[in-house]
């Protein structure tokens, strides 16, 4: 490992994994989330697992400071989805299997795709 300290966190990604039967709490997160964060950014809609994803999900985007904030909010607000959380520190491998953490289930990632 790396001597990494806090600052070299530029901000993180939280995944919301959702399926056919469960879109309409991933929308219902997503209306939420954009009515209390007007500082996220949220990515595309992805219906199919795409990249390290197992399931299809979308994105949302923050800085660091925020996370204090949207972590404990999204854990009181996930309505039975599962949301992965990562840090962004330029290694996309250790961010997505080592920094992670899960509200909810945690799935096994197709790390592969960062391994290239």
């Amino acid at each position: 490992m790396l001597d990494l300290t806090t600052d070299s966190i530029s901000g993180f990604h939280a995944h919301i994994y959702y399926d056919a039967s469960t879109k309409e709490k991933a929308q219902q997160l997503r209306e939420k989330l954009a009515q209390n964060f007007t500082e996220i950014k949220l990515g595309r809609w992805h219906d199919r697992p795409i990249g390290p994803h197992p399931r299809w999900s979308y994105q949302v985007a923050f800085e660091k400071e925020l996370f204090g904030k949207l972590i404990p909010w999204l854990m009181l607000h996930q309505n039975g989805l599962i949301i992965l959380v990562h840090p962004l520190t330029g290694d996309d491998l250790a961010d997505h299997r080592d920094y992670a953490i899960w509200l909810g289930e945690k799935l096994e990632l197709n790390l592969e795709v960062l391994k290239q």
